[in-house]
């Protein structure tokens, strides 16, 4: 699934940075191919608001959000963004999922 993934937006979005990462053993269940953590910096961003960007992603992604991941964290930069924040990448928060036992 990653594999697709990053095909997939590399051809779309034509990234200057990509990263695509499978965070799924940060979550309970058995789905092995269900969280991914995506950060995509492209030219094409420039000038879009946030909810275009996620609206362009999850359109590309429509039949792999329909057949089998759960859950996508989209970072989206455009290049003066992704420099504004010196390069840096947000950390995935804790899972608090309803399958995983509470301490």
């Amino acid at each position: 699934m990653q594999t697709v993934l990053e095909r997939k937006l590399r051809l779309k979005f034509e990234p200057a940075f990509l990263e695509v990462l499978n965070e799924s053993h940060m979550h309970g269940g058995p789905a092995t191919d269900s969280h991914f953590r995506l950060t995509i910096v492209s030219s094409r961003f420039t000038g879009m608001s946030r909810v275009a960007r996620h609206q362009e992603v999850y359109g590309l992604l429509a039949a792999e959000l329909a057949g089998g991941i759960h859950a996508l964290a989209l970072h989206l930069y455009s290049p003066v963004e992704w420099g504004e924040r010196e390069e840096s990448i947000p950390r995935s928060p804790d899972c608090r999922g309803g399958s995983q036992a509470s301490v």
